[in-house]
């Protein structure tokens, strides 16, 4: 089965399940659906970075600073953060991923889909996806703010970044 044949729940703006598409269709229809945001940090507190294949349904070719996807029809927010981290860090006993917030991303030209963001710790040595992840590293923080000037970055990873940097703000 491809992506793009991955059945997802289609949610109203309150979150609320309202029916299930192939997620192809989602996107191709732009009906709402849910992800999961997962920042992930080495023992170091270094940020794992990324860089998209060009054959990904959204936003190919772009960095991201989470490591996430779409959560599967029935599946919930913190089932999906684990299967999710664990596929595209190419790891297996990760710790389950801490939650932090939810929020809803609109584009506003088709894109719409619940978001939650969670963080872990990735002590173990990752090997990623070759089908999702054509570059990546662990990167201190700072540099990963002096990249935001520099490199294309997902849309909705830069919404999940500045509220979640925002949530730290006030803590």
């Amino acid at each position: 089965m491809s992506s793009a044949d991955e059945i997802l729940d289609i949610v109203d703006e309150n979150d609320h399940v309202v029916s299930r598409s192939a997620r192809g269709a989602a996107y191709a229809q732009g009906l709402r659906h849910r992800c999961v945001f997962v920042q992930a940090r080495d023992a170091a507190g270094r940020l794992f970075v990324h860089r998209r294949t060009d054959t990904k349904l959204v936003f190919p070719s772009l960095h991201d600073m989470f490591v996430g996807g779409v959560v599967g029809a029935g599946e919930s927010y913190d089932d999906a953060a684990l299967r999710e981290a664990e596929e595209e860090l190419g790891v297996s006993g990760l710790p389950r991923p801490e939650f932090l917030f939810k929020f809803l991303y609109d584009d506003g030209a088709g894109h719409s889909w619940w978001s939650a963001v969670y963080e872990v710790l990735c002590e173990l040595p990752v090997s990623p996806q070759v089908e999702e992840v054509a570059w990546h590293d662990f990167l201190p923080e700072d540099e990963v703010e002096l990249r935001l000037r520099d490199w294309e970055w997902v849309p909705d990873g830069l919404a999940a970044y500045e509220r979640l940097k925002a949530y730290r703000s006030t803590r």
